[in-house]
């Protein structure tokens, strides 16, 4: 009996949660390494109150890779609205910090919730602690906490950890060194994908992996935080923060977006990644260029054909 090929996928945000419902289809043996730099919100409620690792990241990838009833699943998601205390928490999240509470330890609360709720591969953290993700904007100003970076609206010259010594989760780097596939993204640029990539041994552990490395770009902007980048910026970006040898190959929608979605999403400071293809091609990685886009309330990546595209590298 074949051995199902092990695929990396690491981030955080919707972006990964869309990308590992698409996956889980497949057999392959899927692990999803999560950031763990979010301080808004129910997460970072929690947080503070347990001294724990948000858990808002780890909830939606257990929940996007979980095989249970569709009303299990929404129960989980479920974000209380009324009641002194539990006002903006989601019941996942509450979950998961009382089982960091029973036991000690966040990890163990991970495995004993995907094994109720019947995931599909396993859900690690990227650090064993809370990370508190720092900004330098290009005006010099210095912003702390991932949930405020965004909300500077300045453009972002570097992301960086306030503590550069933080130690990466040993389960998390051992599965890179045994993938057969390493994705990065899709999800927020320095808010969901650099938390990971910033943390001790993360990103040394995929430079020296030997499976292909793949990084989905996003197919909008996000204001605040990628407003007016291409593909090519994000890309520069990365080696910007991480060095080159990185990323073998580059996953990126080249369709034209409709206007009626396009207008939309312009409202809100938002715009479509554009495909700049001769910039790409100068970084000496290679290219994957579809259309990778599913329409409905929202512009989402087809997470099956971007999993196609992704599987056939490993077939490769």
């Amino acid at each position: 009996m074949n051995k199902q090929p092990k695929v990396v996928v690491l981030g955080g945000g919707t972006g990964l949660s869309v990308l590992l419902r698409g996956l889980k289809r497949y057999p392959v043996d899927i692990t999803a390494i999560v950031t763990v730099a979010d301080d808004g919100g129910s997460s970072g409620r929690l947080r503070r109150d347990y001294d724990m690792p948000p858990p808002g990241d780890v909830r939606n990838v257990i929940a996007a890779l979980s095989e249970v009833e569709p009303l299990v699943e929404k129960m989980f998601q479920h974000r209380f609205k009324v009641g002194d205390g539990i006002t903006g928490h989601s019941l996942g999240n509450l979950l998961l910090a009382a089982m960091h509470d029973i036991t000690g330890d966040f990890l163990t609360g991970i495995r004993e919730l995907s094994r109720v709720l019947n995931v599909r591969g396993q859900v690690l953290p990227a650090a064993k602690n809370s990370i508190i993700l720092c900004a330098e904007l290009e005006d010099g100003t210095i912003v702390q906490g991932e949930s405020k970076i965004p909300l500077s609206n300045k453009k972002i010259k570097r992301v960086f950890l306030s503590d550069e010594k933080i130690e990466p989760l040993r389960e998390s780097v051992k599965a890179i060194q045994e993938a057969d596939l390493i994705v990065i993204g899709p999800g927020s640029l320095y808010t969901s994908i650099l938390p990971n990539l910033l943390v001790n041994g993360i990103s040394t552990s995929i430079r020296e992996a030997t499976a292909p490395r793949v990084y989905v770009c996003n197919v909008m902007t996000q204001p605040g935080e990628t407003t007016g980048y291409t593909a090519g910026d994000h890309i520069q970006a990365l080696i910007d923060h991480v060095g080159h040898n990185f990323i073998d190959v580059v996953i990126a929608n080249n369709e034209k977006i409709p206007s009626e979605y396009l207008d939309l999403y312009l409202e809100e400071g938002a715009s479509q990644v554009q495909y700049d293809e001769e910039r790409l091609k100068s970084f000496g990685i290679g290219l994957l260029c579809d259309n990778i886009i599913q329409y409905g309330t929202l512009v989402r990546h087809d997470a099956q054909r971007v999993s196609d595209l992704l599987l056939g590298l490993i077939e490769k």
